[in-house]
């Protein structure tokens, strides 16, 4: 294979989180926890390049590199951008080749939903992708989390989640992964027709209803962090 060919061969799954055992079970890191599962399911191991925790293996004709950035949240596009710039990844419309996970306000909690591009939402690590990637044209994986009712949300995603949401973690994080796999795999838009009309969250999970409330949970989640 010629070296256009590996580099037009090549995917990146970015898995969005904070570094350190603080964030590790918080809201804001299911884009870690997701990596985390795709790492073990492939049985590849997590190396420190690029300013983050990056893994290189193959899904059918494909060469797949899997990376957390280590920079917090608010610096990931820096880790990615050196990423591609190292496999000289040719940026521009690039949703077939490039998937970012990431949790989301405006989801119900439990929801996963495949995305081809589109604004940062107000999502402090997207806005860093679209600053250092110089485009918005990246698939995503949304991991809905719901939205407080009060409190302010920065607080919110850098909590831990509710005890009654806990239980539901581990299937939201297989759902994730298996959203990722079918992009590698079948493509965006077959990612798309599979994950995005028939998902509706585990089943007996937390319902968010309009406006952020929680059964069982109105006031929300909060904690005095702010996020990094």
């Amino acid at each position: 294979m010629s070296a256009s060919d590996a580099r037009a061969s090549l995917r990146i799954v970015v898995g969005l989180g904070n570094p350190g055992p603080e964030y590790a079970t918080t809201r804001h890191n299911l884009g870690f926890l997701v990596a985390d599962r795709i790492a073990g399911g492939e049985r590849v191991g997590l190396s420190q390049k690029f300013r983050g925790l990056y893994a290189r293996f193959g899904v059918d004709e494909a060469t797949v590199v899997l990376v957390k950035p280590q920079t917090y949240m608010n610096c990931s596009g820096e880790c990615v951008r050196a990423l591609c710039d190292f496999f000289k990844f040719e940026l521009g419309p690039m949703s077939e080749r490039l998937i970012v996970v990431h949790d989301d306000l405006d989801l119900p909690f439990g929801t996963v939903r495949v995305k081809p591009g589109g604004g940062h939402a107000g999502h402090n690590g997207l806005r860093s992708l679209v600053q250092h990637l110089g485009t918005q044209e990246f698939a995503r994986v949304r991991m809905g989390i719901g939205r407080p009712a009060r409190g302010d949300p920065a607080d919110y995603v850098l909590s831990d989640f509710a005890a009654s949401e806990r239980p539901f973690v581990p299937d939201l994080v297989a759902k994730g992964q298996e959203a990722v796999e079918l992009w590698l795999r079948r493509g965006l838009q077959a990612a798309m027709n599979a994950v995005n009309p028939t998902n509706a969250g585990p089943k007996g999970s937390p319902r968010t209803e309009p406006g952020g409330a929680r059964e069982g949970n109105p006031n929300g989640a909060q904690s005095k962090a702010r996020d990094p």
